[in-house]
């Protein structure tokens, strides 16, 4: 049975039986309760996100855009694409693997009932910083125009922190944060041109948080939120919308390509548990994109809850985690705390 209605049900009797309370204060019991169970406990996003999912624009107001999603070959930029072809949006789909890109090319026209030419295959290695241009160029020669880039490319990490290669700490950011930037430059010099443009960026959990386990990682979010908040303030007024997204635990492969402490390596592992799907995240990605959200945090519980409480009493926050065993917080990160090796100081604070 629902733990609602045993509460319910304890109030109640608490009311008649036991005289603890006037039925006023029972009800405003019941309404705090109910609150609780339908909609904090399932809530999966901010408030922000969840009040325009009900009442704002739909995906399907973004028909005929032409939207450009980089690291569209798996996970979440493939959902996302899959989720914008099924509501006609034309789609640039970039990432190295030609093979996987023509795998999602086919998932989107069967989604959205596409014509071969509104979704376009665009490999592309992001690293390769001589590969911008002429990215670029093929993406306007084709669609004639581009309204929206998705910066989604870059890998995640799980290593000690005084253990990281520096090396990993260069190959990290120049995938995650530096390849990123030098993209979305040339594109925002076309929106301004154009005088209107949307530049949306997957940032991360670890955005907002310190992610243990996940150094180079967690600073290589932090900087994508410094450097587009700072592109959001600077050119107020210029047409040019920004959205970071931050995502927490999500289905995909992202254990298995991870960067770790050593420079080369892959972790090689998989995530265990239930995970919000791809697909969920992706529903309210192209949300966030159609109503032009500035910011915001997708997550189950209790992921968005820590959200809040970094936001609003971050001292709290950053106490309550250094209070809970480390085991426990990978688990909640990757449904398995054997992601990384636990020596030193952190194999202590498990005992």
């Amino acid at each position: 049975m629902d733990w609602f209605y045993i509460a319910a049900g304890c109030v109640g009797i608490a009311q008649v039986v036991l005289d603890c309370w006037t039925w006023v204060q029972a009800f405003k019991i019941l309404g705090f309760l109910a609150f609780l169970r339908y909609v904090i406990l399932p809530a999966d996003c901010d408030l922000t996100l969840f009040l325009f999912k009900h009442f704002g624009k739909p995906v399907e107001s973004l028909e005929g855009r032409v939207v450009w999603i980089t690291g569209a070959s798996s996970g979440i930029g493939k959902a996302l694409a899959i989720r914008l072809a099924k509501a006609k949006v034309r789609v640039v789909l970039s990432a190295r693997s030609v093979e996987n890109l023509n795998e999602v090319k086919q998932k989107c026209i069967e989604a959205g009932g596409l014509d071969e030419k509104d979704v376009f295959v665009l490999p592309l290695d992001m690293v390769q910083y001589d590969q911008r241009q002429s990215a670029f160029d093929k993406v306007i020669e084709h669609f004639g125009e581009l309204d929206i880039l998705v910066c989604n490319a870059g890998r995640s990490q799980r290593g000690r922190w005084e253990m990281i290669d520096l090396d990993v700490d260069r190959d990290l950011f120049e995938l995650n944060v530096f390849s990123l930037i030098s993209l979305s430059r040339r594109v925002v010099r076309y929106f301004l041109e154009k005088g209107k443009g949307h530049v949306v960026v997957t940032s991360s959990t670890a955005g907002k948080l310190g992610a243990p386990m996940s150094g180079s990682y967690t600073a290589s979010k932090h900087a994508l939120q410094g450097y587009f908040d700072c592109l959001r303030v600077e050119k107020a007024g210029c047409g040019l919308d920004i959205t970071m997204f931050c995502p927490g635990p999500v289905d995909s492969n992202l254990l298995k390509v991870c960067f770790t402490e050593e420079k080369g390596k892959e972790l090689g592992q998989e995530r265990k548990g239930k995970r919000m799907s791809a697909e969920r995240c992706a529903d309210l990605f192209a949300i966030s994109i159609a109503n032009k959200l500035s910011e915001v945090w997708v997550a189950d519980q209790p992921v968005l809850t820590m959200y809040y409480l970094n936001q609003f009493v971050p001292s709290l926050m950053k106490c309550a985690l250094q209070v809970l065993p480390l085991k426990a917080i990978m688990k909640l990160r990757d449904g398995r705390d054997d992601a990384t090796q636990l020596t030193g100081a952190e194999g202590k604070k498990q005992s």
